[in-house]
């Protein structure tokens, strides 16, 4: 699987998250954190996916997607553990950590396997 076919869908996911809890609360902060880290994780996503059409890798997309869910874990956990409240903290830093497991994955194999040409 591709980092892009996962990592697209949770910058959505981090994207709607973040604006939900700015209109439900009015929280500046689940807006800059939840969309700010979305919007780049997305965009990271689209340079993994532009690279992957052009029979590339995008190491630097790759390492981007696996610094902000290091991030989101770490952070989101940290709120997880003060609050215990699983909606968002708890979600968050699960979804997260298992990304940041799947991004460091990812790595480790060299990043998208390109397909060789049929010829």
């Amino acid at each position: 699987m591709h980092d892009f076919c996962f990592t697209i869908p949770y910058g959505i996911l981090l994207i709607v998250g973040g604006s939900m809890g700015y209109f439900k609360k009015g929280s500046i902060m689940s807006l800059a954190g939840g969309a700010g880290t979305g919007f780049l994780v997305v965009l990271a996503g689209f340079i993994s996916l532009k690279a992957f059409e052009k029979k590339k890798t995008s190491p630097l997309a790759t390492v981007l997607e696996t610094v902000i869910a290091a991030a989101l874990t770490f952070v989101m956990g940290q709120r997880y553990l003060q609050t215990q409240k699983i909606m968002p903290a708890g979600f968050v830093a699960g979804v997260s950590a298992l990304m940041t497991c799947f991004y460091v994955y990812k790595i480790a194999t060299g990043g998208n396997h390109i397909p060789p040409k049929a010829e």
